[in-house]
């Protein structure tokens, strides 16, 4: 029993490390190759969410991938003003290109261009500091959540959507988001309100995290595609970026957002 519960560990780090270094050498570098990277990233994205919401189509999804790569990566390099109607026009397209699952597509494809958006501005805009922040909290959200769940177990989140996820789980993302934020607080001597940011943050890729897990439920699939072993999709693996970045959107108007710039 324990080593079925284990199972998936193996190529579950060795995934894990790669796209970290992947990640990693992106943000250091910044500039086109991090643009680069998040353009096709969110562009995967709305590939594996046409697959899923809308199997029947044939072509729709790689025009509509595409449509977004090109969009995002556009968009990061002209006035925001005239960005937003360039991010949002993905999603209009999709309103003709799909027989199923329009509304689904309209509100996840938003998310994923506004999110994509908000990482390529935090990082050109306040530097490496702040875009590894984010990075830092949502991968700890992901380890210690996975962590959690499989060693204590215990009561289910929320089974009807999500069987596997466990409140043990749950509340250790939040504790390694905690620490994450306590460790930058002091690092770039921000005050402790860092702590309740991340918190919040880890709760909103929770979120994203369900919400992921709910399109596939109703799509009737596991994972959102095979293109990463031992984690699935795109979607499976930065669903957390997704509702952590999307968020910072919003919550950043209201706390002020990096704290002290």
């Amino acid at each position: 029993m324990t080593r079925k519960r284990w199972s998936d560990l193996k190529p579950r780090v060795i995934s894990g490390l790669i796209m970290i270094a992947i990640g990693m050498a992106a943000v250091w570098l910044g500039g086109v190759w991090w643009q680069a990277l998040i353009a096709l990233i969110c562009g995967g994205m709305v590939w594996e969410l046409v697959t899923m919401v809308d199997s029947g189509r044939t072509k729709a999804q790689y025009i509509l991938a595409a449509a977004t790569v090109v969009c995002v990566f556009v968009a990061i390099r002209i006035p925001p003003s005239f960005a937003l109607p360039l991010l949002m026009l993905p999603t209009m397209l999709g309103f003709s290109r799909m027989e199923r699952g329009g509304v689904t597509y309209a509100v996840t494809t938003m998310m994923i261009l506004l999110a994509g958006y908000s990482m390529m501005a935090l990082r050109s805009d306040y530097g490496l500091t702040w875009m590894l922040w984010l990075v830092a909290v949502i991968v700890a959200t992901d380890v210690m959540g996975y962590f959690a769940g499989k060693s204590i177990g215990g009561p289910k989140f929320w089974p009807r959507v999500s069987p596997n996820k466990t409140w043990a789980g749950t509340v250790g993302g939040w504790v390694g988001a905690a620490v994450v934020g306590a460790f930058w607080a002091g690092w770039t001597i921000e005050g402790a309100g860092l702590i309740g940011i991340s918190i919040a943050v880890s709760m909103a890729s929770q979120i994203g995290d369900i919400a992921e897990s709910t399109i596939k439920r109703k799509a009737g699939v596991k994972d959102s595609s095979n293109l990463i072993p031992g984690h699935g999709g795109l979607m499976d693996r930065f669903d957390g970026m997704l509702g952590g970045a999307v968020f910072l959107i919003i919550a950043g108007q209201i706390v002020g957002f990096p704290p002290g710039v």
